[in-house]
């Protein structure tokens, strides 16, 4: 290997592993937010899937914890760490589509530059591990496009398969590898081959599990997500809210490449089967996404499967692509201020969310979905249980209840009261837990809920906690005994969907 080449390729794995130990170091200092907190339950209860995700997220926090502990590094911990193997499957995937190592280090650099690489990694969602499984489903399908060898499709199959566990939006991986198939003449042989439907056969299988989960509890979590699909009126608003949202998660740096490289590829950069491949993945998502966001809020993260594609296109724009001079400055000015850029605008989010000090402690919208706070208060209605002798700890929604049950004493009866499909992998209740004295945490003012009156002979406030974010108070929960139980405690109303 070239002295010039080693140089790049010892430089990129120094600055991924910077990058991964800053994210170390956010994760550990960094309260979880509600969702990580509702994922760490679901790995506790390990199942074939859940309602609301595929079960590959709950197996990253249980292998993490496993490792470091019920401790919020040890929830983050793999899923921060699997930016190593994304990383490598980047690097891979550029140099058999494009060549060259510093295209290659240029694609592995924007991607983990990116806000949904560096905030989604250190927030474990199932984004993380659908973000590693979309690299390994590119570099898979640039192993058959550079190696013409038909077991590559197996590997394809095991990379979509494992991103369908991950996330249901692994789904458009099919409709861009037919269209890429389709699209370039020399690769139509593959479909009178066994190889793609024996590679589908594997990603199916290795889905089956959430098939098998669904069809067990009449396709619950099946009809949540694909209803999305349905189109109920025309609101444009919601697409001028994706757009700027993609332009943040991106970061804006990469986000200027990427948009110039998947023009270069337009344009015939590449060989014809590479700029397809990287093109049809990018636009099968990103379009379908932007029609979704004519009639209903898409959420940023929902894009994740493409951003490998697009950081390889962002590598296409500064290593491959010809440009005119002024495009040419713009391409490597991005190039060379995309890593400081992500680095300062992922630590000043991280500050912001433990701190609220860069708005001047004023609400931001990490501000309830970020737990700073909680482990105090968990310490104040842990001494109000203990005080009151409550058998259990319950709240009425997921957020509250997730958080109750990681930062409460380990042990703690904790449950939400209604919302019960949340959570079919837990072992249901013992009556004596439901019998004796229960604790509400929540926001609204118990003795006047319908529905608690109704069920409870006494409703009895018993205190009161403040959580705040320095001098900020972001929540103000009611504490509540409820006693006399005149009926089921538990709400087993199913979703509404």
């Amino acid at each position: 290997m070239p002295t010039a080449t080693r140089d790049v390729v010892r430089v990129t794995a120094i600055v991924v592993a910077v990058l991964v130990a800053l994210r170390l170091v956010a994760a550990a200092v960094t309260p979880l937010t509600f969702d990580e907190a509702y994922y760490w339950t679901w790995s506790k209860h390990l199942a074939l899937s859940y309602f609301d995700h595929p079960p590959m997220v709950a197996l990253v926090i249980r292998l993490g914890t496993l490792i470091a502990g019920d401790t919020e590094l040890g929830v983050r911990l793999i899923s921060v760490l699997l930016a190593l193997p994304m990383s490598w499957a980047t690097w891979r995937s550029a140099e058999l589509l494009f060549g060259g190592q510093r295209l290659a280090a240029n694609a592995t650099l924007l991607l983990n530059a990116t806000m949904m690489v560096s905030i989604g990694t250190v927030i474990v969602t199932p984004d993380a591990p659908l973000l590693v499984a979309a690299s390994f489903v590119l570099y898979t399908l640039a192993q058959v496009l550079s190696s013409g060898k038909g077991v590559w499709w197996l590997g394809v199959g095991v990379a979509v398969g494992v991103a369908l566990l991950s996330k249901y939006t692994a789904l458009f991986f099919g409709p861009a590898i037919l269209i890429w198939l389709l699209w370039v003449p020399k690769l139509r042989r593959w479909l009178l081959t066994p190889w793609p439907y024996l590679g589908g056969l594997i990603a199916f299988a290795l889905f089956s599990p959430v098939v098998i989960w669904n069809a067990d509890h009449q396709w619950i979590s099946f009809i949540k997500q694909f209803r999305r699909a349905q189109v109920e009126g025309f609101n444009p608003s919601y697409l001028l809210e994706l757009v700027p949202t993609q332009f943040v998660l991106t970061t804006p740096l990469v986000y200027i490449l990427g948009l110039m490289g998947l023009y270069a590829l337009a344009r015939g950069a590449g060989a014809s089967g590479a700029r397809v491949l990287v093109s049809s993945i990018v636009w099968t998502i990103a379009l379908y996404f932007a029609w979704q966001a004519t009639h209903d809020r898409v959420e940023g993260n929902w894009l994740g499967a493409l951003y490998p594609a697009f950081a390889v296109a962002g590598g296409v724009a500064a290593g491959l692509a010809s440009w005119e001079p002024r495009a040419q400055r713009v391409a490597a000015f991005c190039m060379r201020w995309a890593v400081p850029v992500g680095v300062v605008m992922f630590v000043l989010v991280v500050v912001q969310a433990n701190t609220g000090v860069l708005t001047g402690y004023r609400r931001d919208a990490s501000v309830r979905a970020v737990g700073v706070g909680f482990p105090e208060i968990a310490a104040e209605i842990a001494a109000v249980r203990e005080k009151t002798g409550a058998t259990c700890v319950m709240a009425d929604d997921y957020g509250n209840t997730a958080w109750l049950a990681f930062y409460l004493p380990k042990g703690t009866c904790v449950l939400q009261r209604n919302e019960r499909f949340r959570w079919l992998q837990q072992p249901a209740p013992t009556p004596e837990q439901l019998a004796g004295k229960l604790l509400l945490v929540g926001e609204t003012n118990a003795a006047a809920h319908p529905g608690l009156k109704a069920t409870f002979a006494r409703i009895e406030k018993v205190g009161e906690v403040e959580r705040r974010r320095g001098p900020l108070v972001i929540d103000t929960l009611e504490l509540d005994i409820l006693d006399g139980a005149k009926r089921d405690v538990l709400d087993l109303t199913p979703p509404v969907y």
